[in-house]
């Protein structure tokens, strides 16, 4: 058998992130179509020093320390004073950043002048997978809010460039 005979699948960053939470212990996971083109979905995404602790309310700031083309490390300080190094690959429609404790990712991809965007997150400790259906029993999936968020900044934005 040849190479040639191999089946191919190519997944898009949001089926890419959709797989990961999957394989994650106790992830959170949102998705939705946002009414607002991908590059202003992505601009909004890509500004992580800026527009990341918006999006995510239990980070006070974050601030990007290094960057070797996609490959970043940034520094993030949460609500509580709780400090953190992050790896992160930042592309495209792409970012997936993990700390010691932490792992996490954002894809979009463009559908016409809608953008299809998810957020996944999660803990990397022992019982992280507990936590997922506590979160849901407190009053839904905290991934939701940074899908609303997006949704929010990125309009805002798209409506100033107009």
């Amino acid at each position: 058998m040849t190479d040639t005979n191999w089946p191919e699948a190519d997944l898009d960053p949001v089926r890419r992130l959709r797989i990961m939470a999957a394989t994650v212990p106790g992830a959170v996971y949102a998705e939705d179509v946002l009414a607002v083109p991908f590059d202003e979905v992505w601009a909004v995404a890509a500004d992580l020093e800026n527009e990341f602790p918006h999006l995510l309310t239990d980070v006070r700031a974050m601030r990007v320390t290094r960057a070797d083309g996609d490959r970043l490390e940034a520094r993030a300080r949460g609500r509580f004073g709780q400090r953190a190094r992050f790896d992160v690959v930042l592309r495209p429609g792409w970012c997936w950043m993990q700390s010691r404790f932490l792992v996490g990712g954002m894809a979009a991809v463009a559908e016409a002048d809608r953008t299809r965007f998810a957020f996944m997150g999660a803990l990397r400790v022992p019982g992280a997978r507990l936590v997922h259906p506590l979160s849901h029993a407190l009053g839904g999936s905290p991934g939701s809010g940074v899908v609303r968020r997006m949704a929010e900044r990125a309009s805002t934005r798209a409506a100033r460039a107009s």
